[in-house]
């Protein structure tokens, strides 16, 4: 695209938690904003009237960054149409951390967003980059250590991904597929699992490349309209002898 990727970052709540003093959104806008990347870097709120999601503001979206974890039922089924039709009509869609469970998720990949292992006691995740040659992947080291991490764990019950580009590794053995993309209609889709609320994982700068990187990948692609159309090849026609 020529012109610049406006982002919108969604929280599903308002306020300080854990170490983010002015909420997770506001972390993720600032590393976003801080790239010199992108456009317009917006937030949104699910506290807000239409969950901060209005007609006017998706529209006007190229990437919608979704941060959830806990209060996806508290999301109105009209708004979660409206996100799916835009995703459809081509607008990026990252789907952070529990964001696997959110109605979003569920209504344009299929998941069943409880079947996966669940355990949160602070342990190291290993990330593992696994597709070296993707946008995604970029400048991003073989793999690297979240001190911290809350386990998601194998089997996790999605479709196959259209690629697996991290899996994640834990102190307690299990694995898991922590960075899948998907495309639906002309809508790209990235699901990346670490950052969880109580742990500082949005400051670390892997994390911040990975998500910047899947910004730029997930932007709408503005195809050339091509207007000296050939015609089609007909084949010259034989003579048929007796």
């Amino acid at each position: 695209m020529n012109q610049k990727i406006n982002v919108t970052v969604w929280d599903e709540a308002e306020g300080a938690i854990g170490p983010y003093p002015q909420g997770i959104y506001t972390a993720i806008a600032d590393f976003i904003k801080a790239s010199g990347m992108f456009g317009e870097v917006r937030v949104a709120l699910q506290p807000q009237p239409e969950h901060g999601l209005t007609e006017e503001l998706l529209n006007d979206t190229d990437v919608l960054v979704y941060w959830a974890h806990s209060y996806h039922h508290k999301v109105e089924d009209g708004i979660v149409e409206r996100i799916r039709q835009r995703v459809i009509k081509g607008m990026g869609l990252i789907l952070l951390h529990s964001a696997h469970a959110s109605k979003i998720f569920q209504r344009l990949v299929g998941a069943e967003p409880w079947k996966l292992r669940w355990r949160d006691v602070g342990e190291r995740e290993r990330v593992w980059k696994i597709e070296h040659n993707h946008p995604i992947t970029a400048g991003v080291p073989e793999y690297f250590d979240v001190p911290n991490s809350e386990m998601y764990g194998e089997h996790f019950c999605i479709p196959a991904p259209d690629e697996l580009l991290f899996i994640s590794w834990y102190e307690g053995g299990e694995v898991f597929r922590s960075g899948c993309t998907f495309k639906r209609g002309a809508g790209r889709i990235f699901f990346f699992s670490p950052g969880h609320e109580t742990f500082p994982i949005y400051y670390m700068p892997e994390v911040q490349r990975i998500i910047t990187n899947a910004i730029k990948w997930a932007a709408p692609v503005e195809y050339p309209v091509i207007t000296d159309w050939q015609q089609p090849f007909e084949p010259p026609k034989r003579s048929v002898t007796a």
